[in-house]
């Protein structure tokens, strides 16, 4: 990661501002759909991977089936949709060379085999040397003058070269084989039944996520997107850190409820302690430094996305204990539950954008995106009776943060 943030720093630097910025609104275009090819499924594999081993291959098979499925049913979704924008025809080009990296992140479902049995040290030695290569050939493209477009194909390179990597270390550490897997019509109608409210409620997150890029080019245009996205990027180095915990804690976690009530509410409340921890950690100095830092990092061209990525900080705060939040919804079945708080915050969040960002530009869109987390993660949690008790427990962590107990 340390690597890959020098290297788009360096990208960002070559790019500029607006070409910077037509890069990562055609990433965020491609990102609001691309829900669909991952089909809420990935929480739920892990769950049951978790519960029944002796079903990986029908699991993994199927659900590497479905996956693949929405990979393709992305490409004509985009083709309606970039008709709504007012893209020109080089943008639109960008946005479908990204879109075809998902037909081989259906792979990604060997991630889930080694979160279930939590070793996701393979997993990142795969991205390891993605990463590296990548940084590589960025690096050889920059010093050759290499077009916009370039840095586009680089994004599908990207996701095939830890496609490769998942892959041999599947079947050199676990001595498994992706042929061993079998797809089943109705472990597929399962895993839909439980996820179609994650899909939707995924579906909803990537727009609140995203939608303020989007709507960032098409009320201000490239150059607010580019500061936006600069800001955004040094977030999103930091952001990667509660998924890492998420990924090794739920399996405990989700053991602990079949064990014990108690020792399940101690292991979530520690788990929002320590994202709580590493939003202090990350956030104050990031609020403090912020201009000095994208000035160091990006050049004096960048300079207004300081202010923007001072704000951004008090957005990891509700980034982490979304996270944190996400094993909770997870974990109980309340996933139909989420999708109404995330349609609720994501509407808060457009509206506010609509309102905003033509005014006050990317400052606006951030606040509106912090509000509408808040919407999401506490507000709606508050009013409703089932989930209640966790904000309680989160707002339990904040108090007493200091008392982390990792170890229970």
């Amino acid at each position: 990661m340390s690597v890959g943030l020098f290297v788009g720093i360096w990208v960002a630097r070559y790019l500029g501002p607006e070409q910077f910025g037509l890069l990562s609104y055609a990433q965020s275009f491609v990102f609001l759909f691309t829900v669909i090819a991952t089909l809420g499924l990935d929480g739920i594999v892990v769950r049951e991977l978790v519960k029944d081993k002796t079903q990986r291959d029908v699991l993994l098979g199927t659900a590497f089936g479905l996956k693949l499925i929405g990979a393709f049913l992305i490409l004509p979704i985009l083709a309606i949709a970039v008709q709504l924008t007012s893209n020109d025809n080089y943008t639109n080009l960008l946005v479908f060379i990204i879109a075809s990296a998902t037909i081989f992140q259906s792979f990604n479902v060997i991630d889930f085999y080694y979160q279930s049995k939590v070793l996701s040290k393979y997993v990142a030695l795969a991205n390891t040397v993605s990463f590296t290569l990548s940084s590589v050939i960025k690096v050889a493209l920059i010093m050759n003058h290499a077009p916009l477009i370039a840095f586009a194909i680089m994004t599908v390179f990207d996701m095939v070269v830890i496609t490769i990597g998942l892959i041999v270390y599947y079947r050199k550490s676990s001595h498994l084989k992706l042929l061993n897997w079998l797809f089943d019509w109705s472990m597929a109608k399962s895993l839909l039944k439980n996820s179609w409210p994650l899909i939707l409620s995924g579906f909803v997150l990537m727009i609140q996520a995203r939608i303020d890029q989007v709507m960032l080019k098409e009320m201000v245009g490239n150059i607010e997107v580019g500061f936006y996205s600069v800001a955004m990027r040094l977030i999103e180095t930091f952001a990667f850190l509660p998924m890492i915990f998420q990924n090794s804690l739920y399996p405990s976690i989700q053991n602990a409820k079949n064990d014990s009530v108690e020792l399940y509410q101690n292991r979530l409340l520690n788990f929002y302690r320590l994202n709580f921890i590493l939003f202090l950690i990350t956030a104050i100095p990031i609020f403090i430094f912020s201009e000095q830092l994208v000035v160091f990092l990006f050049g004096e061209d960048y300079q207004p996305a300081g202010a923007l990525l001072s704000l951004m900080a008090m957005r990891l705060f509700f980034a982490n204990m979304g996270v944190a939040r996400g094993v909770y919804i997870l974990t109980e079945n309340l996933m139909k539950y989420s999708m109404i708080s995330m349609v609720l915050g994501t509407t808060t969040n457009i509206i506010l954008n609509y309102l905003w960002i033509d005014e006050y530009g990317g400052k606006g869109a951030i606040i509106a995106t912090i509000i509408s987390f808040f919407v999401t993660i506490f507000l709606i949690d508050m009013l409703y009776s089932k989930t209640r008790g966790n904000v309680f427990l989160q707002v339990k962590s904040i108090l007493t943060f200091y008392k982390i107990n990792l170890r229970s």
